[in-house]
């Protein structure tokens, strides 16, 4: 056990027992298998002669892995989003990197066949690669991958000032709009190439982007951000939804905001009231829970909803927060 699962567990002690027994979610709405080549390929073995500490080691994780924590957290169900875009990140070297994205589609499509009641999956790509809308029709011909499309806009490196990396944005989200696939966004820019991030580049998407994807529903993935609620830049993109959602705004209408690593265990207690009034105001029944993959210091679907307790909503506002289901998650 690592020291962040060892402090997390003694913060989670401390919750309520009323966190306990509270309604667990019917869905977790975020999550991710990772097969061994992707493992090698985000988290390759250190050299012999790097004396850094290590950081949290990142696990292969299967169909059957994950059910297995679903069943220990008594969650029913999860959406499986698939890491194929990782293999297309600019800057890495991957020999015929589209066979690669191929196959880490199809091996997501295979595990999910798996468990068919307990699983679905969307498949996903780095949308301004060239091979990025021939990968989206061969997704929506698979029948456990057409459900939906994955896209990180960090990883990718997607800058949504690049009139180039807009038009073929829209040309995705077209695409995925034409196949009725809903569509979940990482929308946080890239941390390690300096993008801009904030309020601006949420107007862009709301603007640009959602309005070429009208008629299929759009899940933004961390509330906007990556992991925590710490950075300022999630906050400032939160709120160009929150205010759009304020004047109803209609492209708002089949929005839904996933709350994946939003809430840690040491959140402050300020940061905590943050959330919780963003959650309000973004409307309850559009929060999805979510808890993204157990792996690489990621809390398990269990811990993760417990830490989820540190925020000061109702016993009410938690169970519509755990049995809200997306549409694509209905059956």
């Amino acid at each position: 056990m690592t020291m962040q699962r060892r402090i997390a567990g003694a913060l989670l002690a401390t919750l309520p027992l009323c966190a306990a027994r509270a309604q667990t979610p019917l869905v977790d709405h975020h999550q991710h298998l990772f097969s061994p080549a992707t493992v090698a390929l985000v988290a390759p073995p250190a050299p012999a002669t790097d004396t850094a500490a290590p950081g949290p080691r990142v696990e292969p994780i299967t169909a059957r892995d994950l059910v297995a924590l679903l069943d220990s957290a008594g969650i029913r169900r999860a959406l499986v989003l698939s890491m194929a875009y990782t293999w297309g990140k600019p800057g890495r070297q991957v020999a015929d990197e589209y066979a690669k994205v191929r196959a880490e589609n199809d091996w997501t499509s295979a595990q999910v066949a798996q468990y068919p009641g307990r699983l679905r999956a969307f498949c996903s790509v780095n949308p301004l690669r060239d091979y990025a809308l021939e990968e989206l029709a061969r997704c929506a011909r698979d029948p456990r991958l057409r459900l939906g499309l994955k896209l990180h806009f960090g990883n990718s490196a997607v800058d949504v000032h690049d009139p180039a990396h807009l038009a073929q944005l829209r040309r995705v989200f077209r695409a995925a709009n034409g196949y009725r696939m809903p569509i979940v966004v990482h929308l946080r820019a890239s941390y390690s190439k300096g993008l801009p991030y904030g309020r601006a580049e949420a107007q862009i998407f709301l603007d640009s982007l959602l309005p070429a994807a009208p008629d299929v529903p759009v899940q933004i993935a961390h509330l906007a951000g990556s992991a925590g609620y710490d950075d300022p830049t999630t906050d400032a993109a939160l709120s160009a939804f929150v205010d759009a959602i304020a004047r109803h705004d209609p492209r708002t209408r089949r929005l839904w905001f996933d709350v994946a690593t939003n809430v840690a265990p040491d959140i402050t207690p300020e940061r905590a009231r943050l959330v919780a009034t963003r959650l309000r105001q973004l409307g309850l029944k559009r929060i999805l829970w979510g808890s993204d993959a157990a792996t690489g210091g990621n809390l398990a679907p269990r811990e993760s909803w417990a830490a989820f307790h540190r925020l000061p909503l109702t016993a009410a506002e938690f169970r519509t927060i755990a049995t809200n289901v997306a549409p694509w998650m209905d059956w």
